[in-house]
């Protein structure tokens, strides 16, 4: 159906200039939308290979933030990018997400932060890069922030761009006497914050 009524240039019409749609920040109802069952537990059940990375993410005042999300991608063990379907398994007679199916390694992960701002995911050690790329979705962002958390301090170019006190935030802590279990606590902003990544 085709509108009669063409607006003025000053009303919005044609030949009036549009500027980009302005962002909005993120959530907080997203918080109900995007977790899902099992959606930490991306290592296969019972993997013997299977790693814990975990942290707290704080706002520029140094307090927990307990409504983020933290997203979480990496290649499999092997270095393979492809993964397998299964994260977002649906019940075929309600619709609703029941999770993983406990076998495939997908690479994705998704989890909200507690009341106290804690995060975590049970993953397999990724191949070929010695890091575990991040997302954080939080109220009052426009746009979600990117990082990586990096299981070792390597030569990685990345890394040996930055000076001592911004590469370490960037650096996963193995936990003393925790069994393959490292930190990786995430600052949004203020001292100490993390370092995030562009992406064009």
């Amino acid at each position: 159906m085709t509108s009669a009524y063409t607006p003025a240039p000053e009303d919005g019409g044609e030949g009036a200039a549009f500027g980009p749609t302005p962002s909005q920040t993120v959530g907080p109802f997203y918080g109900y939308a995007l977790p899902f069952e099992g959606g930490g537990d991306i290592a296969p059940a019972g993997h013997p290979d299977t790693l814990t990375l975990h942290g707290y993410v704080y706002d520029g005042a140094g307090h927990p933030v307990p409504d983020a999300i933290v997203e979480t991608w990496q290649p499999a063990p092997d270095g393979s990018r492809a993964g397998r379907p299964g994260s977002l398994r649906r019940d075929p007679v309600t619709g609703r997400v029941i999770g993983r199916n406990g076998v495939d390694f997908t690479g994705f992960g998704r989890v909200p932060t507690d009341a106290d701002g804690h995060w975590s995911v049970r993953t397999l050690p990724p191949g070929g890069v010695p890091y575990i790329s991040v997302a954080v979705f939080a109220r009052g962002l426009l746009h979600h922030l990117y990082t990586r958390a990096y299981l070792a301090d390597t030569g990685d170019a990345l890394l040996s761009s930055l000076d001592g006190g911004r590469r370490a935030t960037l650096i996963a802590v193995p936990e003393p006497g925790g069994p393959r279990a490292y930190r990786f606590d995430i600052r949004l902003q203020g001292e100490g914050e993390t370092v995030f990544l562009e992406f064009r």
